[in-house]
């Protein structure tokens, strides 16, 4: 199998982003993982096309009354990326997370969830709920159909754009603050060449349009074990999501028996992180300390 491992030197001086790197081997795939603050642990699950450079704004306040995970999957960030399309699967995602959270033995896990973060970290509470204590559901979801027309869209043009696909590019244009090209440019840093693309071009072909998908069956499962998951949840969705709607946070909330729906976030797109981390970091800091 072919490995792309992206240069060190494409993530020195990004902004904002002065955190030591770690790194775990999986069967030769080196995972690598930010681990900052002190307590029971918080586990940060990015999406698509995004990596862990996406919770920096929120980690700062979440590090001091908690010990911060954010780890990139492979296919994204600093992990190395499998240039075959067949090897990225739902199951191999949430498996490498799964042997990530065993290896530093986690437990007492508030789980925060956002995009393809979801559908991973779902899956991994219900087959893990030992290991689980608490989650927050951020512009995601987890079923067998489109989120959507706009989602549907947004498959259609990665499936024409393909690995040729501008990581900082997409990114932005899922935003609502301004954000400079620096910062922009830290999201595109993990995939300088189009064989360092292939997770970004699998990830929306994992996800379940129907029950006879591939995923399907899977992810509907997951949907029906959260049903029976009594673990305190906070659901934050943005108020400028085109994927994601006010319904789809209600639907989310209606999901979880214990679950706490906040207001919509002000001033916030689909990555939310990024428009308004600070914001998010201090609010669930909060919640954890209440």
């Amino acid at each position: 199998m072919g490995i792309y491992r992206t240069p060190e030197n494409r993530f020195d001086r990004l902004p904002g982003f002065d955190f030591q790197p770690n790194y775990l081997d999986q069967d030769g795939l080196r995972m690598h993982y930010l681990d900052e603050g002190e307590g029971d642990p918080v586990l940060l699950l990015h999406g698509e096309p995004t990596w862990c450079f996406l919770y920096r704004k929120m980690i700062p306040p979440l590090a001091a009354v908690a010990r911060c995970i954010a780890p990139d999957y492979f296919g994204f960030g600093r992990s190395d990326k499998p240039t075959e399309r067949a090897w990225y699967s739902y199951d191999r995602h949430v498996a490498s997370i799964t042997r990530l959270v065993q290896t530093l033995d986690l437990r007492n896990i508030t789980l925060v969830v956002q995009d393809w973060g979801g559908p991973v970290g779902f899956r991994f509470a219900v087959e893990n709920p030992e290991r689980v204590a608490k989650i927050v559901v951020m512009n995601t979801g987890i079923g067998a159909r489109a989120p959507g027309d706009e989602w549907l869209r947004f498959q259609s043009f990665m499936r024409r754009v393909g690995t040729e696909i501008v990581a900082g590019q997409l990114v932005r244009l899922s935003l609502v603050q301004p954000t400079s090209d620096e910062i922009i440019a830290a999201y595109d840093a993990p995939f300088p060449v189009p064989e360092s693309r292939i997770g970004i071009v699998q990830f929306p072909e994992l996800v379940a349009t129907s029950s006879d998908h591939p995923s399907g069956p899977a992810m509907l499962a997951v949907r029906d074990r959260l049903r029976e998951l009594d673990r305190p949840a906070l659901v934050l969705f943005s108020d400028s999501d085109p994927i994601f709607s006010r319904q789809a946070a209600e639907v989310m909330a209606e999901l979880l028996m214990n679950a706490e729906l906040d207001p919509p976030v002000d001033g916030a797109g689909h990555f939310l992180q990024e428009d308004r981390g600070e914001v998010l970091g201090t609010r669930i800091a909060q919640w954890l300390g209440a």
